[in-house]
């Protein structure tokens, strides 16, 4: 394996403007916002702040470069798949200065950004660029003398609204496939985490994409977020964070012009350990699930089902391991647990903790922020004696707060792990091909990791059901959101 590389600890900031039309500009009205480094709390830099008619401004520049007979528009297909190929080869020029820069914005775990985000965003743009000319129509045998054909045409200018936790990976999956399929795109990221998309929107430049193809406009989710949200030039928006967002994204389609929505939401995903699994590898599995990124990761195993004849030695040797991460600076390489993002959401998980051992939950380890370090640090919190129904094991906790629940029967774990409004990720670790089956089969879940967890290629279909959002990421299905099908009736004479 190859040796990581020392992270870039002071990354020089070379973009905190609006990129609109391939070009850098302050907002109309010169707003810009903070953003802070979450291991230190200290302030990074000042970046605009896009509001709606800055907005208006970017989804004007993705109109004309949709327009028929724009650059865009007659850009062959093949040609389309050199320029994503392209922005992946810059990507991966960059990579570690992009993997510092995420670092340095999100406070993930410097390793983990360069070792598996990086790879995985360099994937999705190559795989999609092998789809600009393979998602296509097909002909239709219709009784009478018609010959009948659909084409897939792309929808038009596109919105992205994407969270703070996983920045490079979400403008990645959202990117890709709609300028693949030929459509324009106006990117939101998070006032909170927008360094890394205004750098790859560099990258946008230099790749040779024409002007307006996309645009990205940092600011917040009431102003920035809501004019994307509401307008009428936008013809699809996806969207990736909080259930209750994707409410408000979901009626203001409907208030203006039924936008086309993808929508990837929350999670209180379950992984089921039976008990004739390797004990030491499912302990690790499910620390990872729980334990990656502070666990700020809508897909993590955040509801372990331990059977009851393990389960004992089970919560012993997760305590042994969630007391040996070692907490610190995430551009350390071997720092292996990091901040969360900042003081509000350290405050929400210490305040849901407490509220469950009040609610009579154990706490076995963590549980406190982590003194001695400047910025937002929740120790690796180990709880049991959790019933279904406590706030603290319905609701998403975002944080790496491990609970770990008792089971006895297959039946009663697959209707425990499926009684929740949400429906993203279910995972089982078992050697019985029997019980994995079940599993897989019975679980109201998008996706479902049997002996893995968090196993994720562009190539494979990524989206929940439920509360968990509506349409899919990744893969062939991805496309789909991004074209309309088009119809078309040819009259033919009769057979003679």
């Amino acid at each position: 394996m190859a040796t990581v590389p020392c992270a870039i600890r002071s990354p020089e900031i070379k973009f905190t403007k609006l990129f609109i039309n391939n070009e850098w500009t302050p907002s109309l009205d010169g707003s810009s916002f903070t953003v802070a480094n979450p291991a230190t709390s200290d302030v990074i830099c000042q970046v605009s702040e896009a509001k709606q008619a800055d907005v208006d401004k970017a989804v004007f520049a993705a109109t004309e470069a949709f327009k028929v007979g724009s650059k865009w528009r007659q850009m062959v297909p093949s040609n389309r798949s050199k320029l994503l190929n392209n922005l992946a080869d810059l990507i991966e020029r960059d990579r570690l200065y992009i993997a510092s820069l995420e670092t340095l914005n999100n406070g993930k775990v410097f390793k983990r950004v360069y070792e598996r985000d990086l790879p995985m965003v360099i994937h999705t743009f190559r795989y999609y660029a092998g789809w600009t000319d393979k998602h296509h129509g097909k002909t239709i045998p219709i009784d009478g003398d018609y010959m009948v054909y659909t084409t897939r045409e792309p929808v038009g200018v596109c919105g992205a609204i994407i969270p703070w936790n996983v920045p490079l990976i979400m403008l990645a999956w959202k990117v890709a496939p709609c300028l693949a399929m030929g459509n324009t795109l106006v990117l939101k990221p998070s006032e909170v985490t927008p360094l890394t998309a205004l750098y790859v929107a560099s990258l946008v430049v230099e790749a040779g994409f024409p002007p307006g193809v996309l645009n990205v406009v940092p600011g917040f989710g009431a102003e920035a977020g809501s004019a994307l949200s509401h307008h009428m030039d936008i013809m699809k928006l996806s969207f990736t964070g909080s259930v209750n967002t994707g409410r408000l994204i979901q009626k203001a389609s409907a208030d203006s012009n039924f936008k086309n929505l993808t929508l990837e939401l929350g999670g209180k995903s379950p992984l089921i350990i039976f008990p004739d699994v390797d004990l030491d590898v499912a302990v690790g599995a499910a620390g990872v699930a729980i334990f990656t990124q502070a666990g700020q990761i809508c897909c993590a195993g955040s509801r372990t089902f331990v059977h009851e004849d393990i389960f004992d030695e089970f919560v012993g040797k997760s305590v042994e391991r969630a007391k040996m991460k070692k907490i610190g600076d995430p551009m350390d390489v071997d720092t292996d647990h990091g901040p969360q993002i900042n003081k509000h959401q350290q405050d929400r998980i210490l305040a849901m903790i407490e509220q469950g051992v009040k609610d009579g939950c154990t706490l076995l380890c963590g549980g406190k922020k982590v003194e001695g370090l400047k910025g937002h640090y929740v120790q690796p919190t180990v709880m049991i004696g959790m019933s279904d129904h406590m706030e603290i094991a319905r609701q998403e906790i975002f944080g790496p707060v491990q609970l770990i629940f008792k089971f006895k029967t297959i039946a009663e774990v697959i209707e425990r792990s499926n009684a929740s409004q949400y429906g993203l990720i279910a995972g089982v670790f078992t050697n019985n091909i029997n019980n994995a089956m079940t599993v897989a089969r019975c679980a109201r879940a998008g996706t479902v990791w049997v002996n893995c967890f968090f196993a994720l290629n562009a190539n494979a279909p990524f989206g929940g059901y439920k509360q968990s959002g509506s349409g899919r990421d990744l893969g062939e299905e991805a496309l789909d959101a991004y074209t309309e099908v088009k119809t078309v009736y040819i009259k033919t004479p009769p057979l003679v």
